[in-house]
């Protein structure tokens, strides 16, 4: 089979004879041809897509038999098609996959890391590096990418001997049998490779890297090149003047703004939650001190709130336990305590009974009930 998407990247639209269309997998059907511009998955890179014929290609996979396309209708074995690339998409696929190969030629010529994970997701591309980057060198390599992509390099191809290979410094993820196919972009990487292609750098347009973390003891950097870049950066733009308007800020003053509105929330939430500490305490004081169990409803009260009023009612000695819960008919967050008793055995005892969720120590135990109040107010009474 004649591979066109080697022999002819920039080709959009070819003719081929169907040479075999098998019944595939849920209904689809599995063609053959005599020549394709096609891009099998592989390498990282996804496969193309488009149409042969009247039939939509589906995906696109590399078999010992040959080249198979799915597609979503049978084609007569013996007929000659049109095929058409979803060249957008491909072009997208060219361009990142081009400015991965500078990225990780780059890094390893300075840092001496291998890329070791490779992956063009729909909404980004993801290489994988088995060692540690900090930012500032991430930051180092992007400037020398970008630099090598407005040189306009042309990326070259070849196919060298056993022999001549041998003699070439490359890179390459596993060992290669067979003829290997090297794309260099000069002063920037020299690597063994089955996919697709610019022809010079520039048609990479940009390359942005929008992340990295640490993974599997080195690092997982994301990345964008090209139109997807451009789509990524009038994304985020958007943001940013949205964020801008609401705040009040100029864009490049953004963070500052930012860290003075947590500053000022931080402190109204002290604040905020002092009152709710003070007016508790007042709750507390109106309750008189019993040796009797204590159960209390409290509207909107949470998990944290809870705990300290049920703390300062036990501690208060305005009953033996204290049950205290906040919510809405028939699931009520709670709090348990008590100063005299062991809360994990009545706690359980509860939650069974009230189709509950918690637990605890001997002092206090949280949770929740899904329950009415009167059931709670009844069980409570029973097992206290």
């Amino acid at each position: 089979m004649e591979k066109l998407y080697y022999d002819r990247p920039y080709v959009k639209t070819f003719e081929a004879v169907v040479t075999d269309c098998r019944p595939g997998k849920d209904c689809f059907f599995e063609v053959f041809l005599d020549r394709t511009a096609f891009y099998p998955e592989g390498g990282g890179q996804p496969a193309d897509m488009g149409s042969l014929g009247e039939a939509s290609v589906l995906d696109v996979r590399e078999r010992p038999e040959g080249i198979v396309h799915i597609t979503d209708k049978p084609l007569k074995v013996g007929s000659r098609v049109k095929g058409i690339i979803d060249w957008d998409r491909r072009f997208c696929f060219m361009q990142n996959h081009s400015g991965e190969h500078l990225l990780s030629g780059i890094v390893h010529k300075h840092y001496g890391l291998d890329n070791v994970g490779f992956h063009m997701g729909k909404d980004e591309v993801t290489v994988d590096f088995n060692g540690i980057l900090t930012m500032e060198e991430i930051e180092a390599v992007e400037a020398e990418v970008n630099e090598l992509i407005w040189q306009d390099i042309p990326v070259l191809e070849s196919y060298p001997s056993k022999e001549e290979l041998s003699l070439i410094d490359y890179r390459s993820k596993k060992e290669l049998t067979g003829q290997v196919r090297l794309i260099e972009f000069p002063g920037g990487d020299v690597c063994a490779c089955c996919g697709t292609h610019v022809m010079t750098t520039g048609e990479i347009g940009i390359l942005k890297v929008t992340g990295m973390i640490h993974y599997k003891g080195g690092v997982r950097l994301t990345m964008l090149c090209g139109r997807k870049a451009l789509k990524d950066y009038c994304k985020k733009q958007k943001t940013v003047s949205g964020i801008s308007v609401l705040l009040s800020a100029k864009p490049d003053h953004l963070l500052e703004a930012v860290d003075r509105l947590k500053e000022e929330g931080q402190k109204k939430d002290g604040r905020l939650g002092q009152l709710s500490k003070e007016l508790l305490e007042r709750k507390a004081g109106d309750y008189p001190e019993l040796d009797a169990p204590l159960l209390v409803f409290e509207r909107d009260l949470s998990p944290v709130q809870l705990r300290q009023f049920c703390t300062m009612l036990y501690e208060g000695k305005k009953g033996s336990v204290v049950l205290t819960c906040s919510g809405d008919e028939g699931v009520f967050q709670y709090a348990l305590g008590s100063g005299q008793q062991d809360m994990r055995a009545l706690s359980k005892a509860l939650n069974g009974r009230l189709n509950g969720r918690g637990g605890g120590s001997t002092l206090m135990a949280q949770g929740t009930f899904q329950a009415l109040q009167e059931d709670i107010r009844k069980v409570f009474e029973e097992e206290s």
